[in-house]
C-alpha cells in the first residue's frame, strides 16, 4: 500500500529512530560523498533538478530519509510505496494520483521502498509516467540494482550508491540522540564514551539499529533518581553479547584479520575459526572478512586447489545475501577449506615478479605479430603479420614469441608440487621443453 501525508511526523510513543529522522541536508548523517558541499546529489537538491534516481545501499544507512527530504526540499507531493504490499492495481492508482497533481502543477516524488522485490510487470508499469514526467521515481534496493531493476527502467533512473555509516558518524549520531530533545534531550543520562561506541560497532553501519540499542539501553538503564546510567553490563544485555577487544584506534582489527590470515597460511582450521568468531561477534562487517578470505585463495592456496576461489567468492555472495549472524557458518565454512586446503604462494610471487619488471620497462613495445590490425594501415605496418592461431595446431601451442624483445626467456610463475599445482609444473615443463625443441630448430 501507499500513503501520503505529512512528511515528517513525530509522535512521541515513536522509537527513538523515528523520532529523530533528519529533516533537511543539515541534520542527515554519513553519505558526503553525496551530499557533501559541493557533491553531485547536493547540488541537485538544491537546484531543485532532481530526475528519477536509485538509492542502492544496506539498510539503515539513510535511503528513505533522504527521499523524504528531496521531496521536502524541492516542494513536490511525496508518495510512499511499498514493493513488499502492492500491486499493479496500487501502481495505476498511485499513476492516477501523480497525473492529477501535475495537472495543478505539482511535481510528484515516487518513493519505492526495495524496488527489487517488483517483478518485470511492475517495474515497467513506472516506465510510460517516468517517461513523461508524471512522476520523479526514487527507488530503494539493497540489493545490486544492475541485477533487480530492469534495463529499461535502470537506464531512465541515476543510480547513487549509499555506504554503511563509520563507527565515528554513528558515534556521532548516538551522541547527538542523547542531547536532542527528540530523543533523550529532556533526560539526565550517564553513559560512558566507549559504551556508545560499543553500541556504533555493533550496530555494523546501520543507524537504525544504533539508534534502537541505545533506546532499549537507556530503558533498561539503572534510574537513582536523578539520571540514568547505562552500564556495561546493559549493553551487554541489550546486544546479548559480551564487549570483546576491539580498540576504536583499529590496531586490533588490524591484529585479528592478520591473526586469522597467519592462522589459515599456517594450515590451522581450529585457530582460524576462533579468530573468525573473535572478528564477527565483535561485530566485524561480514564482508570485509569475506573480502579477505577471497583475497587468501589465491595469494596462499592458488592453483595447488583452484576450487578455493569459487568456495570464497560463493562464501562472499552469502554473506551478501542473508548478511549476519547466518552468514557466520558460510563463513566458517570457507576458513576451514582454506585452512587445510595445500597451499602455494606461486601466483603472488609471479605478479609481484612481473609488476617489477613493468613498472621499470614502461616502453617496452608489443611484438608486432600479436598486436591486432583493425585497419589497412596497421595491416601495411605488419601488424599481427605471422600471428599464429594456435587452435590450429597440433596440440593447441605454437612457438610464437609473446613477450618483448627484451624480455625473451624472462620467467615469473614458478609452479609448486603442492596439491593440484603439481600436475601444472609438469604441463608448464612439457610446454617449454617444445618450444625450446621448436627454436633449436629454427
Amino acid at each position: 500500500m501507499y500513503e501520503q501525508g505529512t512528511l515528517f511526523e513525530v509522535k512521541a510513543d515513536q522509537p527513538l529512530a523515528a523520532r529523530l529522522r533528519p529533516q533537511s541536508l543539515e541534520e542527515f548523517c554519513g553519505q558526503s560523498h553525496l551530499i557533501g558541499e559541493g557533491k553531485v546529489l547536493r547540488r541537485l537538491i538544491e537546484n531543485d533538478n532532481v530526475g528519477s534516481m536509485i538509492f542502492w545501499g544496506p539498510p539503515g544507512v539513510g535511503k528513505t530519509t533522504l527521499a523524504r527530504i528531496i521531496a521536502n526540499r524541492t516542494k513536490a507531493a511525496f508518495i510512499d510505496f511499498s514493493a513488499v504490499t502492492s500491486g499493479i492495481k496500487e501502481i495505476k492508482q498511485v499513476m492516477e494520483q501523480a497525473e492529477q497533481n501535475r495537472r495543478f502543477g505539482e511535481k510528484t516524488i515516487l518513493f519505492v521502498d526495495e524496488i527489487h522485490r517488483f517483478n518485470k510487470a511492475q517495474q515497467d508499469a513506472f516506465l510510460p509516467y517516468v517517461e513523461k514526467g508524471s512522476i520523479v521515481l526514487i527507488g530503494a534496493t539493497t540489493e545490486n540494482p544492475s541485477f533487480e531493476v530492469n534495463g529499461a527502467l535502470l537506464s531512465r533512473c541515476k543510480v547513487f550508491v549509499l555506504h554503511a555509516l563509520s563507527t565515528e558518524e554513528l558515534c556521532s549520531l548516538l551522541t547527538n540522540a542523547l542531547r536532542d530533545k527528540r530523543g533523550f534531550g529532556g533526560q539526565e543520562i550517564d553513559i560512558a564514551p566507549d559504551l556508545i561506541e560499543t553500541i556504533a560497532r555493533f550496530a555494523n553501519g546501520d543507524a537504525r539499529n544504533a539508534l534502537s540499542t541505545l533506546e532499549m539501553a537507556v530503558l533498561n538503564g539503572q534510574f537513582d533518581g536523578v539520571k540514568t546510567v547505562v552500564t556495561t553490563e546493559t549493553i551487554e544485555q541489550c546486544t546479548s553479547k559480551k564487549s570483546l577487544l576491539y580498540d576504536k584506534s583499529g590496531e586490533e582489527h588490524y591484529n585479528l584479520i592478520s591473526a586469522l590470515h597467519k592462522s589459515m597460511r599456517n594450515s590451522d582450521p581450529d585457530a582460524a575459526v576462533y579468530w573468525l568468531a573473535r572478528m564477527l561477534e565483535a561485530g566485524e562487517d561480514p564482508l570485509y572478512v569475506a573480502r579477505r578470505i577471497v583475497r587468501f585463495a589465491s595469494e596462499d592456496v592458488g592453483l595447488a586447489d583452484p576450487r578455493a576461489l569459487e568456495m570464497c567468492v560463493a562464501a562472499y555472495q552469502a554473506c551478501h545475501f542473508i548478511g549476519m549472524p547466518e552468514c557466520s557458518v558460510h563463513l566458517t565454512q570457507a576458513v576451514v577449506y582454506l585452512s587445510v586446503a595445500p597451499k602455494s604462494n606461486a601466483l603472488d610471487v609471479a605478479y609481484n615478479l612481473a609488476k617489477k619488471d613493468a613498472l621499470t620497462m614502461l616502453a617496452e613495445p608489443v611484438p608486432l605479430v600479436i598486436r591486432n590490425a583493425p585497419t589497412k594501415l596497421m595491416k601495411e605496418l605488419d601488424y599481427g603479420k605471422g600471428y599464429k592461431y594456435a587452435h590450429d595446431y597440433d596440440g593447441k601451442i605454437t612457438d610464437m614469441q609473446c613477450l618483448p624483445d627484451s624480455l625473451v626467456g624472462k620467467e615469473y610463475y614458478f609452479p609448486t608440487e603442492e596439491g593440484l599445482e603439481g600436475r601444472f609444473k609438469s604441463r608448464l615443463k612439457e610446454i617449454k621443453d617444445w618450444k625450446d625443441e621448436q627454436r633449436k630448430k629454427r
